[in-house]
C-alpha cells in the first residue's frame, strides 16, 4: 500500500526481526500517512532517497529493540533513517531544524536520525549522548 509517492506501509513498518509480528493496526494508518508525507518534504529538502531503518514499531517489536516506552513508533508518527547521499545523520538533522520543516522531534541518535511528525509539533531537538539524551545538536 502507498501511503505517499516514496513511502509505502510496507517500507514503514518493516523490521529484521524475525518472529515479531509488526503490522500496524488500521487505525494508524492515518499516522503513518502523516509520517509520509513529512518524510516527503525531508526527501525534498535532502534532495536524495532517504533509507528508513524503523518507522511503525508494534508494542512487541519496541521492547525488543529499547524503545523507550512512550515511542512515537508505535504510534506510527516517527521514524528511522538515513541518507549517504546527502550526508551524515548530523549534517541531516542540523539541515531539517534549519528548514521550514514541521516536525514533533528530531534527534541525532549516532548512525542514524530519529524524526517524529507525532501532532504536537513541539520543534524538540535532542542529541543521544551515553545512555540519556542532551538539548540540541
Amino acid at each position: 500500500m502507498q501511503l505517499s509517492e516514496h513511502f509505502s506501509l510496507e517500507e514503514l513498518t518493516a523490521t529484521a526481526h524475525r518472529g515479531i509480528d509488526n503490522t500496524a493496526p488500521a487505525n494508524l494508518y492515518p499516522h503513518l500517512e502523516a509520517l509520509a508525507t513529512g518524510m516527503e518534504a525531508v526527501r525534498a529538502l535532502l534532495g536524495h532517497p532517504i533509507h528508513i531503518n524503523s518507522g511503525y514499531r508494534s508494542p512487541a517489536l519496541n521492547k525488543a529493540v529499547g524503545g523507550v516506552p512512550n515511542s512515537a513508533h508505535m504510534s506510527g508518527y516517527a521514524a528511522d533513517f538515513i541518507c549517504p547521499e546527502f550526508g551524515d545523520p548530523l549534517a541531516i538533522c542540523r539541515a531539517v531544524v534549519e528548514s521550514p520543516i514541521k516536525f514533533d522531534q528530531v534527534i541525532q541518535e549516532g548512525s542514524w536520525c530519529h524524526l517524529s511528525f507525532a501532532p504536537t509539533l513541539r520543534r524538540s531537538i535532542l542529541t543521544k549522548s551515553g545512555s540519556g539524551y542532551k538539548p540540541g545538536l
